[in-house]
């Protein structure tokens, strides 16, 4: 059961200090300081961050802080924070959430920004309108340039970016962009249909996150609009929304490079030693007969071994260096799927490059270590084996 914000109003000297030292602190910066802190006294302090501030604090502290704040304080002043949020940043919020506190966090917000919140949530979280934003600047293609800007003092102080302006037409269908640049020194009279580029670079609302990502990152774009079936202008997603898809997809390849599947935060610790088993045990059974069979061919060399026990030094090393290799290849292919550079017939040319490169480095290493194996055995026979 929450706690009454109203108990929390007695502030020690050294929280009160903290507090003043916040002032002129990056939301990072003091999201960072609340975590390391107990949950009174970090709650204590978030209640007295300004609307701004609470609101960009919230959306980056981790999921153990979060729940924290949600069990202390009233549901109204986690709401009210909501509300101060960007859209797109308070459906990521609400997202990660139960059902029953986004129910209840939905019904405490502000009609209008409850309503585009549910709206956003809608979309598949992965996709192009799970991580978009509604918040932004657009355009009648009619009207003048002077009647834009007037319409961009308008609209810019809750939009997320006002750098792209994006035109539609009436049907409020996508068919321009003009940028902040072109549009101030543009002629007031002129036509925004006749200075805007008519070739726009746009993604659907189903289109794959890591794809949006791609394109914005290929483009250098700031900002890519967001359309529907009927090419209707439903939202933009920014570069900032980005990088953290960017951040996302890295952290899922490199879990999937070792055989594992991330595990989420907010679980309580017993399901999340059960979930961390499930999903790195499989991988590490299939190594684990990997490495049965290899003892299995071991057991037919057991005569020769015995002959020349110098063979069996040189066993650990050459299953090692056949790991190391494969570790490198699928690092490469990984990497390469990840970022769209190994597609159609470029899987198998990447195949055979990286079998290529597996022999010649196995020559190189296997010609090392023959020559060592006959320097420090003095035999021939067994460097020309080893090698």
């Amino acid at each position: 059961m929450p706690l009454k914000t109203n108990g929390l109003r007695n502030l020690p000297e050294p929280l009160l200090d903290l507090l003043h030292s916040f002032h002129g602190m990056q939301p990072a910066d003091i999201a960072d300081i609340l975590q390391q802190m107990e949950e009174m006294d970090r709650a204590k302090l978030f209640i007295r961050l300004d609307g701004e501030t609470a609101a960009l604090v919230l959306r980056r502290l981790n999921t153990e802080a979060v729940e924290s704040l949600l069990h202390i304080l009233d549901p109204e002043r986690i709401a009210a924070v909501l509300d101060e949020m960007s859209l797109d940043d308070a459906a990521d919020f609400l997202g990660e959430v139960t059902e029953n506190v986004k129910t209840e966090l939905l019904d405490l917000m502000q009609m209008e920004e409850a309503s585009d919140v549910k709206e956003l949530l809608a979309y598949p979280e992965d996709t192009a309108g799970g991580i978009m934003t509604t918040e932004y600047v657009a355009i009648l293609e009619d009207i003048t340039a002077e009647k834009a800007i007037q319409v961009l003092r308008e609209t810019a102080p809750d939009a997320e970016t006002v750098y792209y302006d994006y035109v539609i037409n009436r049907k409020n269908q996508l068919v321009g962009v003009i940028s902040l640049r072109e549009l101030i020194v543009a002629n007031p009279e002129t036509k925004i249909a006749d200075i805007m580029q008519r070739k726009v670079i746009s993604v659907h609302v189903d289109t794959d996150q890591e794809e949006v990502a791609r394109i914005v990152s290929r483009y250098d774009f700031l900002a890519v609009p967001v359309i529907d079936h009927d090419r209707s202008l439903v939202g933009i997603v920014t570069v900032d929304d980005v990088i953290d898809v960017i951040h996302e997809e890295v952290t899922e390849d490199i879990y999937r490079l070792a055989g594992a599947q991330q595990v989420e935060e907010g679980l309580p610790l017993p399901e999340r030693l059960v979930a961390s088993v499930r999903s790195r045990l499989p991988w590490l059974l299939v190594t684990l007969m990997g490495g049965v069979l290899a003892g299995q061919a071991l057991r037919g060399l057991e005569d020769e071994l015995s002959r020349m026990m110098a063979l069996a030094f040189f066993v650990p090393l050459l299953t090692g260096m056949g790991g190391n290799v494969g570790t490198q290849s699928s690092t490469l292919t990984v990497r390469g799927l990840a970022t769209g550079q190994i597609e159609g017939r470029e899987a198998l040319i990447t195949v055979l490059k990286e079998s290529l490169v597996g022999m010649s480095i196995g020559a190189a290493c296997g010609l090392i270590v023959g020559l060592v194996a006959y320097l420090w055995q003095g035999s021939l026979a067994l460097g020309l084996v080893v090698g």
